[in-house]
């Protein structure tokens, strides 16, 4: 693969930063790991483990001699650390990311960079509820997609260098324009996550409403449990990504609550054949969809 980094810098040290660090130590791609972040605990438990050599809190500190750097950081942070990485990045240091949208972390990259183009932006699908780099393993893009999004002015030979990088983890990597991904993933990733948080705040609200007796938490089971897992996500990440995608999410929400409002016309009409008639679409296109991708993108 010919993939060798000397000094590679991880800015957020968490589940997907962690695991990148585990994936490329354990393909021998990588010399010497620094991790960056604000949670000393975090950070010391990082380097007992073995995912990183060295931290600091400092990102001007960390990536003065890089020739790597993964930005592994919740989206509303993106403005402060390129502002941060600015200010001492080498001229030769080659910057990825693992945001879920891609055209605000292209903004930020050519807002505060002098030289956006050695700045190629990745979207590896993969993760769990769980976060923090205890959680990390270096199997976690193990055949999953990793989605590149380049720009025109993006320099070639960091494209095929970062690529070469996501590979190492294990992904599948794929390329594709960073507004096309956004939409894309707006249906897919970030509705699921705010249909689950929305569901499980309705119930929320009628749990407080009403007498312990009749929780309907209570009586909750195996389909709100699995429709549900991912409300167990980092609030504060999904804030951030929510917002830094909002016109193709509010087109996403839209899109469901047509859906929803027709489903309720049919309630109240008791129109039971046009309910099974929509049931029965969603069912042939999701069992299409497990045929052909075993239920990963």
């Amino acid at each position: 693969m010919n993939l060798h980094i000397k000094h590679l810098v991880v800015i957020g040290v968490g589940l997907i930063g962690g695991s990148v660090a585990r994936a490329l130590k354990h393909a021998g791609c990588v010399d010497r790991v620094t991790g960056v972040g604000r949670g000393r605990e975090n950070l010391d438990r990082a380097r007992e483990l073995g995912i990183i050599d060295h931290w600091t809190h400092e990102i001007a500190e960390a990536v003065h001699d890089a020739d790597m750097v993964l930005v592994a950081v919740p989206m509303g942070a993106y403005d402060r650390v390129f502002a941060e990485l600015a200010a001492s990045l080498p001229d030769n240091a080659l910057i990825t990311d693992a945001g879920s949208t891609k055209q605000h972390a292209i903004d930020m990259a050519q807002k505060h960079l002098s030289d956006s183009s050695r700045f190629v932006p990745a979207h590896p699908i993969a993760g769990t509820e769980q976060s923090g780099a205890e959680a990390s393993f270096a199997e976690l893009f193990e055949d999953r997609t990793c989605i590149l999004t380049p720009e025109p002015s993006t320099n070639a030979k960091a494209c095929d260098q970062v690529r070469k990088f996501w590979q190492a983890t294990g992904s599948q990597v794929i390329e594709m324009d960073a507004g096309v991904h956004d939409e894309l993933l707006a249906a897919v990733s970030h509705l699921p996550h705010l249909a689950a948080f929305a569901l499980v705040n309705a119930v929320r609200k009628q749990a407080d409403s009403g007498d312990e007796e009749h929780d309907p938490f209570r009586f909750a089971a195996g389909g709100f449990r699995d429709f549900t897992r991912i409300a167990s996500s980092s609030p504060e990440m999904w804030r951030d990504i929510a917002v830094s995608n909002s016109p193709a999410l509010v087109k996403e929400i839209d899109a469901l609550q047509a859906e929803l409002a027709e489903m309720r016309e049919a309630l109240v009409s008791h129109h039971g054949e046009q309910l099974l008639e929509a049931f029965a679409a969603a069912k042939e296109a999701r069992d299409a969809w497990l045929a052909k991708h075993g239920g990963d993108l």
